[in-house]
């Protein structure tokens, strides 16, 4: 199962990644050959895993042999095209391709998938930003290479969850690593539940089970009349035997049941190149200091909290929290909130995109550099936008019903209410 599954995103995304590779040409066409060979030679590198036991450290070395070259092919050849009009493309891949070092990785590997996939994000978004107005499959190659990630990273989660399982007996094979299989096998074949019925005991056939029911009143003529003599309300002689069972009583009381407190230590941590903070309650004073731009920040659960970021760092979420401040510099990506409750963010410098989900009560701050940013809002209320003007700001709210009408050629067209008050 865990060669087909890594199969699965082989055939599926890394495909479609392969394909806009070759449709763009040139040094992305190369690049993605050296990627499909770094794959290939992983799925053989689990195919083995799942024949032998597992080896030792020398021979592990020896055995990812393969896949390591190829990884070093795929990041030297970055190098040698820094003046390629490709570049970020072939630098997305470059940051990005160390996930399949996952195999070596323990107790936690699926987090280090996402972690090298969010380490190529800051490339992605140039190549979406670049190419997003003038060609489309750039932006296709974009999503089709980070769902190969994402698809990796539910994979290892899946079957590798605390590292790379040797399912299999004895030494791996003197040939090396086997070939990848030819296929998938067939699919077993569909049971035919009648053909099982035919073929089992007669006195299972269903047929004669609903013709006795289909009898009507003639089904109860076999039974037997129950006379005076075997009722026992009037012959005492059948109501002797033994006492019906009755269970035990408890005498001992029962204690109330203590509730269960849903608090958590809270957390303000780095882990890689993630920051964590997590459950803070009535904290004004967090401060993140010494970001570097493929780093991201996140936020789950705090309460009455502020959060100060200084640098410029890749992206900044927020989820699940309520009545949190954060102040930061610049993004490279994105500020996102989900789940949130009476929020506020200020920006100092660039956000070039802002995201609100399932969100109540957000008011942004932007500088007079973030003018030009992007705002997507879904399922959310109470949203402000305070632009700049001089020393003070002007409120802006933010659209939350929708008037949609059906043209006369069937199609939806939406429009903003205003809200008169």
């Amino acid at each position: 199962m865990s060669v087909l599954g890594f199969n699965d995103i082989v055939q599926g995304p890394l495909a479609q990644y392969l394909q806009y590779s070759q449709q763009i040409g040139g040094d992305v066409a190369e690049h993605s050959n050296l990627v499909k060979g770094a794959f290939q030679a992983q799925l053989q590198y689990i195919q083995l895993a799942t024949e032998s036991a597992q080896p030792s450290q020398t021979e592990v070395i020896s055995l990812l042999k393969p896949t390591s070259d190829k990884i070093s092919a795929i990041q030297d050849f970055r190098e040698k095209h820094r003046s390629s009009p490709f570049f970020n493309h072939l630098s997305a891949i470059s940051e990005s391709i160390p996930a399949l070092g996952w195999v070596t990785v323990s107790p936690a590997p699926s987090p280090y998938v996402k972690e090298m996939n969010d380490a190529g994000q800051f490339y992605t978004n140039r190549v979406l930003k670049d190419w997003k107005e003038k060609d489309k499959t750039h932006v296709n190659w974009v999503k089709a290479w980070i769902q190969t990630l994402a698809d990796l990273q539910a994979f290892v989660k899946q079957y590798h969850t605390t590292g790379l399982v040797w399912s299999g007996k004895g030494a791996p094979k003197a040939g090396g690593i086997p070939p990848p299989p030819p296929g998938c096998p067939p699919p077993p074949p569909v049971l035919d539940f009648d053909s099982a019925a035919a073929a089992g005991d007669a006195g299972l056939d269903r047929s004669a089970l609903f013709a006795e029911i289909n009898k009507g009143e003639d089904i109860t003529k076999s039974l037997k009349k129950v006379t005076s003599d075997m009722q026992t309300h009037k012959n005492s002689a059948l109501r002797q035997g033994p006492a019906p069972f009755k269970p035990p009583v408890c005498k001992k009381p029962v204690s109330a049941v203590k509730p269960v407190s849903n608090d958590k230590p809270p957390v303000f941590t780095r882990d890689g190149k993630k920051w964590l903070i997590e459950y803070q309650k009535n904290k004004t004073d967090l401060v993140v200091d010494g970001v570097e731009m493929n780093n991201v920040v996140y936020l789950y659960k705090c309460e009455n909290s502020t959060v100060q970021v200084k640098g410029k760092l890749n992206s900044i979420t927020m989820d699940s929290c309520k009545k949190t401040s954060i102040v930061f510099d610049s993004l490279v990506s994105c500020m996102e909130f989900i789940n949130c409750q009476s929020v506020q963010m200020q920006v100092l410098g660039k956000v070039p995109t802002i995201s609100i989900d399932k969100t109540d009560g957000c008011q942004v701050y932007l500088s007079n550099d973030s003018l030009d940013v992007e705002i997507i809002t879904s399922k959310s209320s109470e949203m402000n936008i305070l632009i700049p003007k001089g020393d003070d700001y002007i409120e802006h709210a933010v659209p939350e019903q929708f008037r949609t009408k059906i043209s006369a050629s069937k199609n939806l067209q939406t429009e903003i209410v205003e809200n008169k008050g």
